[in-house]
């Protein structure tokens, strides 16, 4: 988190207002055991579960790789990681397809692999191979039959008939409806959910009809998890619903604030997909394997528009970062609430666009195409990164510098930019006993159906790149969570802490967490 006078100033006038809401400090209260090994202590993130024809049970994780349970009844536990000699390409696993003799997984972010020797060595398919397609496999998204093998991604469908020598790739010019894939189930037919609904193939994927349409903004529901399977993968399934399930602390619960300041659209329309990407949203790491995030990022296929969040003049129209095709907009000064120390003047900026459809001194309205979604710059996929800067000054020079990587006045866009419907944000501050932020530490108890292609799992503190919003004063943010209660627990000094919070749709719920002496 940013550290600076206005910050001294802004964090009195918090709590002189009022505005943070009790300290919690409870006795650690976890949620029921996990059927599989839990090494963070806080509920393990199932992701996927299969079980292969030996009987064994494979389960996929977010960040901890794949559990293996040879004996199918979870007496013993492998731990299939990334970091392993021959082991999986990335440690957050969505998706398993077996054949006989043969284990396939995919995950978010970093490709698919293949091992032929029961789980021991692997030949992986990942950015080195695929460049910046093809990279994140839908959840769920693999099938294997005798001879053939498909793979269901953001990029569209891979078919392979020859254990992955070879592989035939198909987009919309193959006949989907949509490349951005959320879901694969292969049977009589070969069936594909994505943004526009469900394709259907009884072709073995060469050709394909629309079997279902979704609405404007709508996802095609998932099927329903299947009743079948061993006493274990059954537990473990339910286990997936109610893994961040903490019991209620003692004290009220957080109410939903007053104050808010969302201002602006959404980049992406319902043409396209409106779902923040959960993995990696700002301030995060993604858990220690990434640099701090100055932005959030809206995953979508080439092409999909990219739209204006509020009115304002183009300031910025051209090649920033690492070559990438950005735009800048100036929104104005933003007035904060009477009383608030801090003000400012607002931007958004749009990076990795594939072209842009703006010139700088071009003045544009909420809404208004000012580029497409592409991968240019320093990206691994097709997706808009959007930044929204609060500067002291009017200088665009604050805001894209193409010599600065990390822009020094970015603020948490979920803040600004409008929830999903029927969904809140949550605000919070994380102190220890001596009253000082805690930095790069995990908040949990929030779980989230979707985006299930990149599930949200915990948030992160702000670290020294990420900056407080001159309103909020805020440590992290959960942005898009369905209105309901949840608890919050956070780990500081040695101590689990948790808090009752009560969301509700386009509100803020503020909340601090703090150990006390």
């Amino acid at each position: 988190m940013k550290t600076s006078n206005l910050s001294a100033v802004l964090s009195a006038f918090l709590f002189a207002t009022g505005a943070t809401q009790a300290i919690a400090q409870e006795p650690t209260r976890m949620p029921t055991l996990s059927p599989v090994p839990d090494s963070t202590g806080w509920g393990t993130h199932v992701l996927a579960v299969a079980e292969a024809s030996d009987g064994s049970v494979w389960v996929g994780t977010y960040g901890q790789g794949i559990y293996l349970s040879r004996d199918g009844a979870g007496r013993d536990w492998e731990n299939l990681r990334s970091r392993d000699s021959a082991g999986i390409s990335w440690d957050f696993v969505n998706a398993f397809a077996f054949a006989p003799g043969v284990i396939w997984y995919g995950t978010i972010g970093n490709g698919w692999g293949v091992s032929r020797d029961g789980g021991r060595t692997w030949r992986n398919w990942t950015f080195d191979e695929l460049g910046p397609r093809w990279l994140y496999v839908a959840p769920g998204g693999m099938a294997a039959t005798d001879d053939t093998v498909f793979v269901a991604t953001a990029d569209g469908l891979r078919i392979t008939g020859d254990g992955g020598e070879t592989w035939r790739d198909v987009t919309e010019a193959d006949g989907l409806s949509s490349r951005y894939l959320l879901g694969l189930a292969v049977g009589e037919s070969v069936r594909v959910r994505h943004l526009a609904g469900v394709d259907e193939s009884v072709d073995g994927g060469r050709t394909w009809r629309r079997a279902s349409q979704a609405g404007a903004g709508e996802r095609p529901p998932p099927p329903p998890e299947p009743a079948t399977g061993s006493a274990l993968v059954r537990e473990i399934r339910q286990w997936q619903g109610r893994f961040r399930d903490y019991a209620a602390p003692a004290g009220a619960v957080v109410e939903p604030g007053d104050r808010a300041h969302f201002r602006f659209r959404r980049p992406i329309g319902p043409d396209g997909n409106a779902y923040v990407d959960q993995t990696y949203t700002y301030g995060s790491t993604m858990g220690g394997n990434f640099q701090q995030h100055q932005g959030v990022e809206f995953n979508n296929p080439e092409g999909t528009p990219v739209r204006a969040i509020g009115d304002g003049i183009v300031v910025f129209a051209g090649q920033a970062e690492a070559g990438s095709n950005t735009v800048a907009i100036r929104h104005g000064r933003h007035e904060s609430p009477p009383g608030c120390p801090a003000a400012g003047f607002v931007w958004s900026t749009y990076y990795h666009n594939a072209d842009l459809t703006v010139a700088t001194g071009d003045t544009v309205r909420a809404g208004d195409v000012i580029a497409h979604v592409g991968s240019t710059g320093r990206a691994t996929n097709d997706h808009l990164h959007l930044e929204i800067h609060v500067t002291p000054t009017d200088s665009s020079a604050l805001v894209v510098d193409s010599e600065v990587r990390f822009p020094p006045y970015t603020v948490n866009p979920i803040l600004w930019i409008e929830p999903l419907p029927g969904t809140g944000a949550i605000a919070g501050r994380v102190f220890d006993a001596a009253g000082r932020p805690v930095p790069g530490t995990r908040v949990y108890g929030v779980a989230k159906p979707e985006p299930a292609e990149t599930p949200f799992s915990f948030a992160e503190t702000y670290e020294d790149r990420a900056h407080s919003d001159p309103v909020f004063g805020e440590h992290f943010v959960i942005g898009d969570v369905p209105a309901g209660d949840y608890v919050l627990g956070v780990e500081v000094e040695g101590r689990r802490l948790f808090r009752a919070v009560r969301v509700a749709p386009g509100r803020v719920t503020e909340v601090v967490l703090q150990q006390l002496r």
